[in-house]
């Protein structure tokens, strides 16, 4: 059984004044000059040729106290049952590797592997659209958001946002989206410090106008034990948790209205190679126990980060188990009554910790998740379902089964789960798995070929281009 306290209520301040004393001696670096202004005018001490701000204990006290009362209010509704994930599609992954399985080859991100990304996911998830899944590595990094949205725009039928990971390049995004009738057509992505303590350039000018705009702000923090924050698990919740409050501390000054957020990505380091896991057992752990004292000393929900990034290099079952695995734990540590019943999903085709977007891996989870999903079923008990008639009419069994049954014949596809290419007797060895892998390929190959450019107008795209060529005079300098 899992257990459901990590930290006891007496070690709550010890951590705390940890925290206090973190913000107030240490601080933060900010190089925002918005930012550091409405920090020194909610009462922190600022230097702004040194781009600091040192977080006075009372401040924080007095912050925290306001976090606690408002929480409950702030926090939406936990549902009662664990609640499925949904199904992996090519979404906001800009992982900046592809691995073409066919070719057994990792290679950058690219826009030709990026089209024949676009057009698999038209053709496999049409609903749910398709987003910016690789980098384009070749293009200017000002740029690729902008040349990424031309390729959504003409591949997809659904475009999402394309991912703007510098705030010069939002307008741009969103005047693109304007011209296809999107409205704020741009993904923000998530805030990350550079651990410890650190808001550079980018990312503070992002969160300065994330904030003023009132979306959901929060750190994204993705701090490594022992390398990036204290080794320990004590140090490293302290020093992750003034990280946290530092950030909502600075939004709330910037927009006293605007909802908070975040997410706790913890990462572990083997000292024997250097490797960095954000999936390994102890990994885990520095998140649950993260999250467990936000929750206890601010009384704020932060959620752990996915199964999405496991430590395996190659595709294949070993891969999906390892990221259903995973989320699997999140969802059991992070299910008891006074924190949400979090489902992650099983993964979205990524490996090496995000690092590289594999097809073939996302079909396998688009499997695999179909069968998590059963576990958020539950009961629909009429006459049809309860198959009284039928189990009267088999009796004992011994002259006929189950199998035989018109019953079991209109029902086994909406009861069981059946996998397209998951062997369900059980894994068979490393064969097996490349038989998998090659027939998935071949799915992959299919589902890109058959999909069809959406009818977008031509003077459609050519306002786009406009807007990049534009865009090239004013973002490369």
């Amino acid at each position: 059984m899992f257990q459901k306290c990590i930290a006891r209520d007496s070690d709550v301040q010890p951590i705390a004044d940890a925290v206090y004393a973190i913000l107030e001696k240490t601080g933060i670096l900010c190089q925002n000059e918005e930012t550091l202004t409405a920090l020194e005018n909610a009462g922190a001490r600022v230097d702004m040729s040194e781009e600091r701000a040192w977080l006075p204990r009372r401040r924080v006290e007095e912050f925290v106290e306001g976090l606690n009362r408002t929480s409950a209010r702030e926090d939406s509704i936990l549902p009662e049952r664990f609640e499925a994930p949904s199904l992996p599609v090519l979404s906001t992954q800009v992982a900046p590797l592809f691995l073409d399985y066919a070719k057994q080859e990792r290679r950058s991100g690219n826009r030709e592997d990026f089209v024949a990304l676009v057009r698999l996911g038209n053709a496999l998830h049409p609903e749910s659209g398709v987003g910016h899944s690789l980098l384009l590595t070749e293009m200017h990094p000002m740029l690729e958001p902008l040349e990424a949205a031309l390729v959504l725009a003409e591949y997809a039928d659904k475009p999402r946002p394309p991912f703007g990971w510098n705030v010069r390049q939002w307008d741009y995004l969103i005047e693109m989206g304007e011209i296809l009738g999107y409205d704020n057509w741009v993904s923000r992505g998530a805030l990350c410090f550079a651990h410890p303590l650190r808001l550079d350039r980018d990312v503070a000018d992002k969160f300065a106008r994330q904030v003023k705009e009132g979306y959901r702000s929060g750190l994204t923090s993705m701090a490594v034990a022992g390398a990036t924050a204290p080794v320990t698990v004590e140090g490293y919740v302290a020093m992750a948790s003034a990280e946290h409050v530092a950030v909502w501390f600075a939004a709330r000054a910037l927009n006293p209205e605007v909802p908070l957020g975040g997410s706790m990505w913890a990462g572990t380091v083997d000292m024997r190679t250097g490797a960095v896991s954000y999936s390994a057992f102890d990994a885990m752990f520095y998140a649950f126990a993260t999250v467990e004292f936000l929750r206890k000393w601010t009384g704020r929900l932060v959620a752990v980060g996915g199964g999405e990034y496991c430590d395996a290099k190659q595709p294949g079952l070993y891969a999906a188990m390892e990221k259903a695995y995973k989320s699997m734990v999140i969802a059991a540590f992070t299910a008891d009554s006074q924190s949400p019943r979090r489902s992650p999903s099983v993964g979205q085709g990524m490996l090496e910790e995000g690092k590289v977007l594999s097809p073939v891996q996302l079909l396998l989870e688009r499997d695999l998740g179909l069968g998590v999903r059963h576990l958020g079923r539950s009961l629909d008990v009429n006459d049809e379902n309860l198959a009284l008639d039928t189990m009267l009419e088999v009796g004992l069994g011994l002259s006929s089964s189950y199998l035989e049954t018109e019953h079991t014949l209109r029902h086994l596809r909406s009861s069981l789960w059946n996998p397209v290419f998951i062997d369900r007797s059980g894994w068979g060895g490393a064969e097996g798995d490349r038989r998998m892998l090659n027939e998935i390929q071949v799915r992959v190959n299919d589902l890109a070929e058959s999909s069809q450019k959406p009818d977008v107008d031509p003077g459609k795209l050519d306002r786009m281009r406009r807007v990049v060529d534009r865009a090239k005079r004013t973002l490369i300098e």
